[in-house]
């Protein structure tokens, strides 16, 4: 694995552009916990009908309440960046990595210090009124959904949102061109954390044009036959060790 690790690492470091995709296997080692699988929030706990736009819009309070109780359960205000996260921070500001787009809505790898992130499915720390446009922080929004009842409310009488795609909304389509741009341009694509099953993430990588493909998650994906480099190791292992050989001068 060593020798694999420093191959990579190397392929990173020469590469003109490295763009990585990740998703929710990057955050469960921060305690955030994933939507889909066999432990997945979307199941016997959550339905996700329950968090989609049409009933944002028919019955805001409901929504509002279901909604302060799946952040009671995720407890996301006791998650923070872990060596996932901090290696990709890390890369990036060796100058080894240009962007990282990502399907998580927990902000992490913000918090981590990254810069060019793409959320391609919004952030979970921020509200959006639907009326103005106006965006606060998420904690002052549950604070008043919880003690109220009501959902929070703007100035200018419109309704906070959630700042992610609900079920039912399209993605931002200049995000996801962005980040196709991204992929296409790349000349090597790091994916990690991602079962790649849900688009259009899953799609990105038949964007890269030639770029080298490197997967890192504990189990397979529909890339792992045409992947470059397959390795199935925790990311929160491997990740540190690759940021650091590839950040060495």
């Amino acid at each position: 694995m060593d020798d694999v690790i420093r191959s990579l690492a190397t392929d990173i470091r020469t590469a003109e552009t490295t763009v990585a995709l990740t998703g929710a296997g990057v955050s469960t080692a921060s305690g955030m916990p994933s939507f889909r699988g066999d432990d997945g929030i979307w199941g016997d706990e959550f339905d996700p009908d329950t968090f989609h736009i049409r009933r944002f819009e028919t019955d805001p309070v409901g929504f509002w309440a279901d909604r302060v109780r799946l952040r009671e359960r995720m407890q996301p205000e006791a998650a923070g960046p872990n060596a996932a996260h901090n290696a990709f921070a890390r890369l990036q500001a060796c100058g080894a990595l240009s962007a990282v787009i990502t399907q998580n809505t927990d902000g992490l790898h913000t918090a981590a210090g990254t810069r060019r992130v793409l959320e391609l499915h919004g952030n979970a720390r921020r509200v959006v009124c639907q009326r103005c446009g106006e965006r606060r922080d998420a904690e002052w929004a549950f604070e008043v959904a919880k003690g109220s009842g009501d959902p929070p409310t703007c100035s200018c009488g419109g309704i906070y949102k959630p700042a992610v795609v609900l079920f039912g909304e399209a993605l931002d389509p200049a995000l996801v061109r962005d980040a196709r741009r991204r992929v296409a341009n790349s000349d090597l694509l790091l994916v990690a954390g991602t079962s790649l099953q849900v688009d259009p993430a899953a799609s990105l990588p038949a964007q890269r044009q030639g770029a080298t493909l490197a997967v890192i998650n504990l189990e397979t994906t529909p890339l792992t036959a045409n992947a470059d480099y397959d390795i199935r190791e925790d990311v929160t292992d491997v990740l540190p060790k690759i940021a650091k050989a590839a950040c060495r001068r």
